[in-house]
């Protein structure tokens, strides 16, 4: 299965743009957050060459502006597409998605999506001391369980034990996305990538909110098993 990262803050060249915010296409048809802005998410798209019209459904993680931002301009280009929230998103989220003809699916426990992907269901995690909503994605293919988070306020180890419970998973192929990890220590972040380790994570591509020195961590472990996660880029898993 091929993941293309359509939004992140760095890019394969210059022709896509970058900013703040992520956005993932999982095999042409499932778009898994939409990154900070509508125009430079187009544009990627456009030079990605993805054919909007393939896209079957949008899944946001949690309703932040840096996921959510180029939603509106996907559902003005293709509108009736199925959009997989939580219940905890705002009353403004869920009106201007019914606004522009959209199927609003609410993530409220695990559940499928299609025959290989599936959501965590809500999670409820903080931001700011506020509590949040948010779901991971979890894909199963012929080379086993990968994960999509998109900032993983509730946790990432918290996220991947809680898959692990209901999947009874022994190990995953990959971990891929926002770890939210920018205000944690050299040593907390170590500490989860012990713990990635214990759970058998194969390879991992932590980008977006990770933070720096989550990213060096994880690379320096990883190696050849660590996804940059650059805007152009495919990943298959």
């Amino acid at each position: 299965m091929e993941i293309k990262v359509l939004f992140n803050s760095e890019a394969i060249s210059k022709k896509f743009s970058t900013g703040w915010g992520l956005s993932l296409l999982i095999n042409e048809k499932i778009l898994f957050d939409t990154g900070e802005k509508g125009d430079l998410l187009l544009n990627n798209i456009n030079n990605f060459k993805v054919n909007l019209k393939k896209i079957k459904s949008v899944v946001i993680s949690h309703d932040h502006w840096d996921h959510t931002g180029g939603l509106w301009n996907v559902l003005k280009k293709n509108p009736k597409l199925d959009v997989f929230g939580c219940p905890g998103f705002s009353e403004e989220f869920k009106r201007k998605v019914s606004e522009l003809s959209a199927h609003l699916i609410e993530a409220e426990h695990f559940m499928r999506i299609n025959t290989e992907i599936y959501s965590t269901g809500e999670i409820v995690g903080t931001y700011k001391d506020k509590n949040i909503a948010e779901q991971s994605l979890i894909i199963k293919t012929n080379k086993g369980f990968s994960v999509i988070t998109g900032c993983a306020h509730p946790g990432i180890i918290n996220i991947l034990k809680k898959i692990k419970s209901q999947l009874s998973i022994e190990e995953f192929y990959s971990v891929i996305g926002g770890f939210h990890l920018r205000d944690h220590s050299v040593q907390e972040i170590q500490t989860i990538v012990d713990q990635f380790l214990k759970f058998k994570v194969n390879r991992v591509g932590a980008t977006h909110c990770s933070g720096a020195d989550a990213e060096k961590i994880f690379q320096e472990v990883y190696r050849d098993r660590f996804y940059s996660m650059k805007v152009g880029e495919s990943i298959t898993i």
